[in-house]
């Protein structure tokens, strides 16, 4: 389930503050959103439509 576009606009990264990336329409990979930062790029899964914006849950990038 993608998460609403007005809810991304005002969404940031927690760890950061970069905008964050909707990556939940990607079917080859889990739903997540992903910091546009190029220092951070932490990814946030997306659980049953419902960002999970906690540094510890996120994703580190490969």
């Amino acid at each position: 389930m993608p998460v609403e576009a007005s809810l991304i606009q005002i969404l940031a990264c927690p760890a950061c503050h970069a905008p964050l990336q909707d990556r939940t329409t990607d079917s080859a990979a889990d739903p997540e959103l992903l910091c546009t930062s190029g220092d951070c790029g932490l990814a946030y899964p997306v659980r049953d439509g419902i960002p999970v914006l906690l540094v510890d849950e996120a994703r580190r990038p490969a």
